[in-house]
């Protein structure tokens, strides 16, 4: 409980996505307790920082939602700056997508919201690409962030600056539920073996690729993606390469962030395998030459939390009391900043605009039931 008697609002999963909404419920004035068992597992600590919208190609509903978070991103940045007193690495440095043909890069599901560049102009936004690339997007408006080495920290302090309480090394093992069946509070384990139940009637589930083994109903399955990164020379690299398969991201001081294998067979397997570092190598021969030669710094992997429409879960769950903010797949750096938005805006009873509010309705968790009974009375 609180000092004021009130059960504190509880976010299930330390990671990205759990420390953006525990910042924005504190910034609303809630009483804010996090449960993470490993942040370091999270998948915001192993993803590149791409804000891409358009450099993926999205569409539809994740294409609008996508876009509506980057516009406020720097908003979003600069609330955690000014809590944390530390910067979070955001640059707008563009995203180039390169393709073998005109035509390819015409067919592009985005390809009306970037710049067109012929050949020519493709080697003047990234000198050194290798010499199968003809054509290309350029998409001035995407950037990217460094998750992994500043947003990640500033979030944390951001956090500890507004008092929210962390429960480190805890897992979450049950939802425990009032005889109408509301969400009553959670029994957790601690990192010492001990079984402990803290009492709530609401929290928010965080915890990525691992949220169905909590709440089986919910359609999130892990897709395994290793990265590395190499030291490059600084400013050798000014754009976000996005290639098919492989993708790589320039940092300030000349590190270059590669990624990712996608691999949804290998479910919750972990560590690095041959195949994947050979598959990352052969994306960075094709993409950027030049780089096969620079030192590799780190190598890692994580776990995405995928759905069947690569969208994610938002808004209310299967328990009256139990908010959902997981399923963002390849996308969870971009959509933090509106999914904190609109979680803590929905859990303090905060007015939504009517536009938001229809928004969110695209991404509710059962949304592939509803589909399913369509199909079935057709």
């Amino acid at each position: 409980m609180t000092e004021s008697g009130h059960p504190p609002l509880l976010v299930l999963g330390g990671g990205l996505m759990g420390l953006s909404i525990a910042h924005q419920l504190a910034r609303h004035g809630c009483a804010v307790q996090v449960i993470s068992r490993r942040r370091s597992e999270a998948a915001g600590f192993v993803a590149a920082g791409m804000l891409a919208p358009h450099a993926e190609g999205l569409s539809g509903p994740l294409l609008e939602l996508g876009r509506r978070s980057l516009s406020s991103i720097p908003r979003w940045v600069g609330q955690i700056e000014a809590d944390s007193g530390l910067s979070c690495g955001l640059r707008t440095s563009g995203i180039v997508v390169p393709f073998r043909s005109r035509s390819e890069r015409d067919a592009y599901p985005t390809a009306e919201l970037g710049q067109r560049l012929d050949a020519s102009q493709l080697i003047r936004e990234l000198p050194g690409l290798g010499a199968s690339w003809t054509a290309g997007l350029l998409f001035e408006q995407d950037g990217q962030i460094d998750n992994r080495r500043r947003l990640m920290r500033a979030l944390e302090r951001a956090c500890v600056s507004l008092g929210v309480d962390f429960l480190e090394g805890s897992e979450v093992r049950h939802l425990l539920r009032c005889p109408a069946g509301q969400l009553n509070g959670v029994v957790l384990q601690t990192a010492e073996g001990e079984q402990r139940q803290i009492h709530c009637n609401q929290a928010v589930l965080c915890s990525g690729a691992w949220s169905q083994q909590l709440i089986p109903e919910l359609p999130v399955f892990p897709v395994k993606g290793q990265m590395l990164s190499l030291q490059g020379p600084r400013d050798y690299l000014k754009r976000v390469i996005f290639g098919p398969g492989t993708y790589m991201v320039p940092r300030e001081d000349g590190l270059v962030v590669v990624g990712a294998t996608t691999e949804p067979e290998a479910e919750f397997r972990e560590g690095l395998t041959p195949n994947g570092q050979q598959q990352l190598q052969q994306g960075i021969a094709s993409l950027l030459p030049d780089a096969s030669q620079w030192p590799p710094m780190e190598r890692w992997w994580g776990f995405r939390p995928c759905t069947p429409d690569e969208g994610p879960l938002l808004g209310k769950g299967p328990i009256e009391g139990l908010w959902l903010a997981t399923g963002h797949h390849r996308n969870g750096v971009l959509l933090a900043a509106i999914t904190a938005e609109w979680l803590s805006l929905a859990m303090t009873t905060t007015a939504m605009t009517q536009e938001d509010e229809l928004l969110l309705k695209a991404f509710r968790w059962d949304r592939f039931e509803k589909k399913t009974t369509i199909t079935a009375l057709s």
